[in-house]
């Protein structure tokens, strides 16, 4: 009867301990990925204002919404830039997709490093 209950309080710690690791990736996933948005997001409000300091958009909802278009690559083209200006468009355009590229691999690279060892505790 010790033999048994040992074996099922054992059982039970391990399966606790991999709970509390597996939360513990998921809280760290969130915060990096709660992080990484708000990074993109002051970009965004960067590009938006410099689009509104060049004087090429009027008002902050426009410019906001062209820069969330632009950094997107979404690009709907119902705000466009004139002659002069277009190439800071294509900066906005350039600098979100690096930077969408760059947030995409380390948060790849942060899942991979997290998840290893819960794989090999599932293997034995």
């Amino acid at each position: 009867m010790i033999g048994y209950s040992a074996g099922v309080l054992l059982r039970l710690g391990t399966a606790l301990e991999r709970r509390r690791r597996f939360v513990r990736v998921v809280s760290l996933v969130s915060i990096g990925f709660g992080l990484i948005t708000l990074a993109h997001t002051v970009q965004v409000w960067i590009w938006a204002k410099a689009f509104l300091l060049m004087g090429v958009i009027g008002d902050l909802n426009s410019a906001l919404y062209f820069a969330f278009a632009t950094y997107t690559t979404v690009g709907y083209g119902d705000l466009v830039l004139g002659p002069g200006t277009r190439i800071f468009g294509t900066f906005a355009g350039m600098s979100g997709i690096l930077s969408l590229g760059v947030s995409t691999a380390f948060l790849v690279a942060v899942l991979s490093r997290l998840l290893k060892p819960m794989e090999t505790e599932d293997d034995q």
